[in-house]
């Protein structure tokens, strides 16, 4: 018997969500994302035929398939509900190709909220696949796996095995990679503030002071002790006081990628997980859909916003605002992020749900609000004898409007809050103020900025390069690839001077400060510059910004239909590949070696470059006619291969140490590739980061660390056998576990490890499954060796695909085709 209709959505939550909404006479099931991809063989690209893709069913997805062409020919009518984006497009397109469905009895809805009016209206409402999406989608997978195969293995080649490039996450390693080069560039300069406290004559010191600032900054410490001599003695009195209103407005709703800025700065989120987590809320019917560059709000929904405003808040709190997408080229039509409930301000889930929600929330209410009202004050304070002034600023809520729900973070460190400066005290024209104190502070200027995550998001939105789905993946791919790190960084110590007028004595001093600190920062590893600027010198085009948001462009007109993907192919890859040949046969090796100098005790020369396991220093040479050797080092943590001096270099050398004897065995300190150790016994003990340094550890402080380490194994050893001495049951991170043989092995579901024999042992050992390391080495041999093969094919193809002929392909003809 035949059901009446299957739905098929990408998610399983997204199915189980949509089930409650729909009637028994629907059958809702999950295709788990894309059910095929481009075949990893020759590029999965026929580069002769007009670049048509060559698609497989991926392993993991042959169970799927198989399950929905099952429940496909049981089903009268066929609805594909994936998402309302050039991605989710293709995943209908590739359902109907693959699992073959008929035109005549599939249909293509969409929403952008996960509500039971808005999938009631969708099935009212079907329409046929928009072939121009799905266009603009293989375009853009096409165009990425040509850039990612072609350059990967030159850099295997040219600088160092493994690595890998990506047409979007090159450049936004360039970003950083640029900005760094900056930091490095700048060279602070100083100048001096000088900042005052006043209180009016007959107020005592300490109350209702008035805080103020001197307009101009002096450059030299003499300057600066020049003026406040001319301030001792002087008279101040108010010049003039003016008060001016002033509004502020709130921000439009979230798109993906103010969203994604905002959960980095207010809650800390990192991009991927804001992405996450905004899935899981859609999927739960909780937001609306979240990849969106759209700031629009539905009239159902400003309807509701109103009715919640006003109930909560007032009638004068609310304000219709309609907001116009600032974003180019914008993909989608739907609305911005929003809640679906607006009368929700909290729903139910994980605490990371909870506070997206909530910022999702309170940003689409005080969308709607009233604007801020405030009073700016501007005192300004004349100093006898002198043409100098202070300016002393205050500023009052008149009313809160939207505040009182939300205010928008800023990426500026530092940055006064705009609101709430403080109220000043009554003051009139005129009046006498006395100072209690005049200081002059020597203050640099500030290097730029290293990224987070979201100003890194927010570059890339300005530079028009990729699109808000893109910016999370390409992120976090960045910092798998070990091209950027994400770390805190501790700042170093800086002298200043300070001067200090007070009771009519001058004293100058000099004091210390930390600078330079920080937190949460994006920074460029050694290989990550290395590859930046090979790519730079080599691939210009590919990791130019314009160029990126060109192509960003041009995939826009293939989603409006104004433009034949495979001729936007042919226009790039021609040169492209041209390009990569020439690159191969012409360019040198990178190493991104830096000679620091010579070695004064050796006399050997003394240099830095990326090898084979990671940045390293290396003191002397190779040479025909001599037998010795150089030596090698590991770079430390923090040390890079563009800034370690030659007295830091040398100083890695000073490794291996010899501590002294414990237990009558040898205890060394030295660098490995993953940090500082000491080693005994054939045992590796890791030293404390920020603790101990491996220059300067002593034996006793090994020795305690040995001893620690070995209780924290006595601990976690649940379990040995006299039958065999090498089957262990220890505790690990995630429970206790079974080792054997430098293999791990996990235990069984309600197992009670105190009652495992070792006969039970070795039977999970022997049914278990084989070792994941075996597993890996396996797959990563297996990778290796179709990498050699499409490399010696790149070369191979190269007449036949300068010779692409130009043809209007469409992604329906070559689906005719097949």
């Amino acid at each position: 018997m035949k059901e009446e209709n299957l739905v098929i959505v990408e998610s399983p939550a997204k199915a189980k969500t949509i089930e409650k909404f729909l009637g028994k006479d629907f059958l809702v099931m999950s295709s788990f994302g894309h059910i095929r991809d481009l075949d990893k063989k020759d590029f999965g690209i026929d580069l002769k035929n007009n670049y048509i893709p060559r698609y497989v069913v991926s392993e993991d997805k042959k169970k799927v398939v198989a399950e929905l062409k099952k429940a496909a020919k049981n089903a009268k009518t066929i609805w594909i509900a994936s998402d309302e984006d050039r991605e989710g497009e293709a995943i209908g397109w590739h359902l109907m190709e693959v699992l073959g469905l008929s035109p005549d009895t599939t249909k293509r809805i969409v929403f952008h909220e996960i509500t039971k009016s808005a999938i009631t209206k969708a099935i009212d409402n079907p329409r046929l696949l928009d072939l121009n999406l799905v266009d603009a989608q293989q375009a853009r997978r096409i165009l990425d796996r040509l850039v990612g195969f072609e350059i990967s293995p030159v850099l295997w080649k040219k600088v160092k095995p493994s690595l890998s490039a990506g047409r979007v996450q090159s450049v936004a390693v360039r970003l950083i990679v640029d900005q760094e080069r900056e930091i490095q560039k700048f060279q602070p300069t100083s100048a001096y503030r000088v900042t005052s406290l006043f209180h009016t004559e007959d107020e005592k010191v300490g109350s209702s002071e008035l805080k103020a600032e001197l307009s101009t900054r002096f450059k030299t410490f003499d300057e600066t002790k020049h003026f406040l001599d001319q301030c001792n003695g002087a008279s101040f009195h108010i010049e003039s006081i003016v008060k001016k209103p002033a509004k502020k407005s709130p921000t439009p709703p979230f798109i993906t990628s103010t969203l994604q800025q905002e959960a980095s700065r207010k809650l800390g989120f990192p991009v991927s997980m804001t992405m996450s987590v905004a899935q899981k809320l859609y999927e739960a019917g909780k937001i609306t859909y979240m990849r969106t560059d759209s700031t629009n709000l539905s009239q159902l929904a400003l309807d509701a916003a109103k009715e919640t405003i006003v109930e909560k808040y007032g009638d004068k709190y609310y304000h219709l605002r309609t907001f116009k997408t600032k974003a180019k080229g914008a993909q989608e039509a739907h609305e911005a992020i929003r809640p679906t409930y607006m009368n929700q301000a909290t729903v139910p889930g994980t605490p990371q749900e909870q506070k997206l929600y909530e910022l999702i929330w309170k940003r689409t209410i005080a969308s709607q609000m009233a604007d801020a009202k405030l009073e700016r004050t501007t005192v300004k304070i004349g100093v006898s004898g002198t043409d100098e002034h202070f300016v002393a600023t205050g500023e009052i809520l008149v009313f809160d409007g939207f505040l009182s729900v939300y205010l928008e973070s800023t990426d500026d460190e530092g940055q006064e809050n705009p609101i709430h400066k403080g109220l000043l005290p009554p003051l009139n024209e005129g009046e006498v103020l006395v100072p209690s104190e005049i200081v002059g502070t020597q203050r640099f200027t500030q290097k730029p900025p290293r990224f987070t995550e979201a100003s890194l998001v927010r570059k890339l939105e300005e530079q028009g390069i990729g699109r808000p789905s893109t910016y999370a993946p390409t992120i976090t791919t960045i910092q798998n690839r070990n091209y950027i790190v994400k770390e805190d960084r501790d700042g170093t110590e800086r002298e200043y001077q300070r001067l200090l007028l007070q009771d009519g004595h001058l004293d100058s001093e000099t004091c210390t400060e930390i600078t330079g600190a920080e937190r949460g920062k994006l920074f460029p590893t050694d290989i990550g510059l290395v590859v930046n600027d090979f790519l730079v010198k080599n691939f210009d085009s590919i990791v130019d910004y314009k160029f990126t948001a060109k192509v960003e462009k041009e995939f826009d007109e293939i989603a409006e239909g104004k433009r034949v993907w495979n001729e936007m192919i042919d226009e790039f890859y021609v040169p492209f590949h041209a390009n990569i040949e020439d690159v191969i046969e012409n360019s040198e090796r990178s190493s991104g070696e830096r000679i620091l100098g010579v070695d004064p005790k050796t006399e050997k020369p003394v240099s830095v470059r990326i090898g084979r396991y990671g940045p390293m220093a290396q003191l002397g040479e190779s040479k025909e006619d001599s037998e010795e050797k150089p030596q090698f080092a590991s770079l430390r943590h923090g040390q890079s291969i563009e800034t370690i001096t030659l007295e830091e270099a040398l100083d890695l050398f000073k490794l291996p140490r010899q501590l002294g004897e414990y237990e009558e065995k040898v205890v060394t300190v030295s660098v490995g590739r993953f940090g500082p150790y000491v080693r005994h016994d054939s045992k590796f003990v890791s030293l404390k980061k920020d603790v101990d340094d491996p220059l300067t550890i002593e034996l006793d402080r090994a020795v305690e660390l040995i001893e620690e380490k070995r209780e924290k194994d006595r601990k976690a050893l649940l379990k040995t056998f006299e039958e065999d001495v090498d089957l262990r049951v220890i505790m690990g991170r995630w429970g206790p576990y079974i080792a054997y043989q430098k293999s791990n092995y996990k235990i069984p579901k309600d197992t009670v490890v105190e009652d495992l024999s070792f006969e039970d042992c070795m039977k999970v050992v022997e049914e278990g499954p084989k070792p994941k390391k075996a597993a890996a080495k396996k797959t990563a041999t297996k990778k290796a060796a179709t990498k050699k093969t499409t490399t010696k094919k790149t070369t191979k193809t190269t007449a036949a695909k300068k010779t692409v002929t130009k043809k209007k392909t469409t992604t329906k003809s070559s689906s005719e085709k097949k």
